[in-house]
């Protein structure tokens, strides 16, 4: 959202908006403490950003599955670690990366990169629980990010379950999973008690939600009905500018009107824009 704007300027743009959280994706081309007074600014709480991704301009989109980079991950989580630290950050998001071609296997889980993932993740999650910081793994579709190595919900949460850190969750962004899966609601269902936050756009444009083939109004009254209590971040690209295109979740704040059909009042949204020097959505996603 907001990538219209100078990166620091988004802030001011999603206090603006009503918006009382945002998250982005890369803060490392700024100082912590001119994002900083920004969110003081603005009395925004920050939930989420992510790790250190490896070399973008290169290709490279995380490393935490990247076999011969285990260094440069850690001392990217650690990097990330000083930033949420200083930013009151409680989660941060360890991107997979792609996948190295020769060491493709059937069973994702059988394979090299599985290995890699999964000890870099046990480390990292040690680093992150000792600064109280929740880390999560996103599913990513092949159709915007080709080549990702973690695409599927049921291997996230195994990953998870491998790793078995009570500090390690999963990252939902409905967008990607209705891309690669679809059966939402059965997915949430199933997966809910692992899953520490929700991301959300349009499919198959990854715009405003309120167009599209999913139905997110019914997805909020389940997610509500579940007791989830966390925030859902909205990371799409408006498809004009990103304060007139909030109309559905002024419908949503007001009680006036349901997207989709149906939005129940409970969990939290963030905003989400695009960060300097990364290819992901940002402020607020």
């Amino acid at each position: 959202l907001y990538a219209d704007r100078p990166f620091l300027d988004r802030f001011d743009a999603a206090a603006n908006d009503g918006f009382v959280a945002v998250e982005f994706a890369f803060p490392y081309s700024f100082e912590p403490g001119a994002i900083r007074d920004r969110l003081v600014a603005n009395g925004l709480q920050l939930v989420l950003f992510n790790t250190v991704p490896g070399d973008l301009d290169a290709g490279e989109r995380g490393l935490a599955a990247v076999p011969g980079r285990e260094r440069a991950f850690q001392d990217g989580v650690d990097r990330a670690l000083d930033y949420a630290e200083a930013l009151g950050c409680p989660r941060l998001h360890a991107m997979a990366g792609l996948e190295v071609p020769s060491l493709v296997t059937a069973d994702v889980t059988a394979g090299r990169q599985w290995s890699v993932m999964r000890d870099n993740l046990a480390l990292a999650a040690g680093r992150c629980a000792r600064r109280g910081v929740t880390l999560l793994v996103e599913p990513i579709n092949r159709r915007d990010v080709p080549g990702y190595f973690l695409n599927r919900q049921a291997d996230a949460h195994r990953l998870v379950a491998d790793v078995a850190a009570p500090n390690l969750k999963v990252q939902m962004d409905l967008y990607h999973c209705q891309v690669v899966e679809g059966d939402l609601e059965a997915r949430i269902r199933r997966h809910l008690p692992g899953v520490d936050h929700f991301q959300i756009a349009g499919v198959p444009k990854r715009q405003e939600p309120d167009e599209g083939e999913v139905a997110f109004g019914h997805l909020f009254d389940v997610i509500d009905s579940l007791g989830y209590d966390g925030w859902v971040g909205c990371e799409y690209r408006p498809r004009g500018d990103t304060s007139a295109g909030l109309r559905w979740l002024a419908r949503w704040r007001d009680g006036q009107g349901r997207i989709g059909g149906a939005i129940a009042g409970g969990s939290r949204s963030s905003a989400s824009g695009s960060s300097a020097g990364g290819s992901t959505s940002g402020v607020g996603r």
